[in-house]
């Protein structure tokens, strides 16, 4: 099993990058391919929740009613 890689974007010349590096090192600062440091860490979508699809939205909710019946009537 490989490192976790992260996402970092490059405040200086816009560039996103990623760095593979153990968990414990997650937070570390990363220098850009072009020697910038000043770079700031960008959040996963797994990383944020992990219960949204490709479009960043919510998982539609389930449908169907709700209650002791399901939305079936219950009589």
């Amino acid at each position: 099993m490989g490192m976790p890689r992260y996402e970092f974007r490059c405040r200086t010349c816009e560039d996103t990058f990623e760095v593979s590096r153990p968990m414990a090192e997650s937070s570390a600062p990363a220098d850009c391919p072009a020697g910038h440091s000043d770079t700031v860490k960008l959040l996963s979508a797994v990383a944020v929740g992990g219960s949204t699809g490709s479009t960043g939205a919510p998982a539609p909710a389930m449908s169907g009613g709700g209650g002791c019946c399901g939305g079936g009537g219950c009589g």
